[in-house]
């Protein structure tokens, strides 16, 4: 996994987390609907990460 590639998928999910709760906190549905959506975009971008680490080997 591209160290670059790595920071973007954990910023993501964490910024997706942060946001997630916040929205929950307040009870805002959209701001929590938009951090789960972020911290699934960083999964994904994880995932990929890894699989193409996988068929590197």
């Amino acid at each position: 996994m591209t160290a670059g590639e790595k920071a973007k998928a954990k910023t993501e999910q964490a910024e997706g987390k942060t946001k997630e709760a916040l929205g929950n906190a307040l009870g805002n549905d959209r701001m929590a609907a938009e951090g789960q959506a972020q911290k699934s975009k960083g999964d994904v971008r994880e995932a990929k990460e890894k699989a193409k680490d996988a068929f590197k080997h």
